[in-house]
């Protein structure tokens, strides 16, 4: 009983065989989250107390997190204000356009015309990447480093 086994193993059709359909849900879901979230601020002004709430690291800490002023980073693109954008928080600014890519790539990976993954990127610009967002956090709470504030 064993031997036959042995002889007909059984093989998993890979992911992208099995259901071509399943592997696309989530890059739409994510898709059509963001078109979401960007007509979102893009209509409710986040400039205007109480249209969102607080940012819960600052209620807390009184600090500035490093996504503070990322909605109003978003709401002055949506209105073309790219010097507003730049000045409440200009490290959202610099990533938008990584994450599209790193969004458009995934696509590519899914439709079979590309590799690359973000589990691809080398350690030392995670580490990079990680130290420079730690940088921006601490220097953004200093005295004098008003310009990364997003007051």
């Amino acid at each position: 009983m064993l031997d036959e086994l042995d002889e007909h193993p059984v093989v998993p059709a890979p992911a992208a065989r099995r259901a071509p359909g399943r592997a696309w849900l989530p890059f739409v879901a994510t898709g059509l989250l963001g078109l979401g979230a960007a007509a979102v601020v893009a209509t409710v002004d986040p400039h205007e107390p109480g249209h969102y709430p607080t940012c819960p690291f600052l209620s807390v800490t009184g600090l500035y997190c490093p996504g503070c002023g990322s909605l109003r980073t978003l709401s002055s693109l949506a209105g073309g204000d790219l010097v507003g954008a730049a000045a409440r928080n200009p490290l959202t600014l610099l990533a938008l356009p990584l994450l599209l890519l790193a969004y458009l790539q995934w696509g590519r990976r899914l439709a079979g015309r590309g590799t690359w993954s973000p589990t691809s990127l080398p350690a030392r610009w995670i580490w990079l990447l990680l130290g420079a967002l730690l940088a921006f956090w601490v220097l953004r709470n200093l005295p004098g480093w008003d310009v990364l504030s997003p007051a």
